[in-house]
Parts: structure tokens; sequence; C-alpha cells
């Protein structure tokens, strides 16, 4: 996790939610990856992936969702669908006014859970 300065710059919460809002538009837009959500709560997703987003900036959140393993297991994701996932956040983030630095730091974080995400 990063210290609570990336959080900070990156604008905090509201910054996280609207980059989160964008970033969950972009994938239910995407043919490819929408389809994972089709039984998805999206307001509960929504803020899981605040608060995950939040934890990986190093912000005063600590995750208590699902262990990645557990929560991705029953999807059978590929590396394609994990490369697009990340790189619609990627996009998000670059869209919402984040740094290029701070956008490797969180991009970073995402691509260590690539293996419990895919379940390898």
């Amino acid at each position: 996790m990063q210290d609570q300065s990336l959080y900070s710059e990156i604008g905090g919460h509201e910054a996280v939610d609207a980059v989160v809002s964008d970033f969950y538009d972009r994938v239910l837009a995407d043919e490819s990856v929408a389809h994972y959500f089709d039984d998805t709560d999206m307001a509960k997703q929504h803020a899981h992936q605040v608060q995950f987003i939040s934890a990986v900036a190093g912000g005063p959140v600590e995750y208590d969702g699902e262990d990645m393993r557990d929560a991705h297991a029953h999807l059978g994701l590929t590396g394609d669908d994990f490369d697009a996932i990340a790189n619609h956040l990627e996009v998000a983030l670059r869209d919402n006014g984040v740094s290029e630095s701070n956008r490797a730091a969180i991009l970073d974080e995402v691509e260590a859970l690539r293996a419990p995400i895919l379940n390898q």
C-alpha cells in the first residue's frame, strides 16, 4: 500500500468516487467484459471499488471485501479480461486528472493482484 500522500494527491474520497463512476461507465459499455456484471448490485460494487482504490492509494480505509481469489473464482476471467478492466481503470484515472506517476503506482498495485484474480 502507498502512503497517505498518494490518496491525498489524487484528491481523496471525492476524486476516487469520480474515478470509480467513470471506470464502471467504461466497463459496462465494453461488451467484452460487461457481462461479468449482469447479476451484480452495482451500487454495492461501486462502494467496494471506492474502498479498494482508496486502500490501494493509501487512504484512511481498510478494504474489507472478499479475498480476491474467492471473489473472482466463479468468473473464469482470462488475461485479456484483466487487461481490459485494467485499461478502463487507467483511462478513468487519466481522464480524472490523476498524474502519470500516481496512475502507475495504483496500476502496479492492481497488477500485483493478477494471479489471484485470474485464480492462477
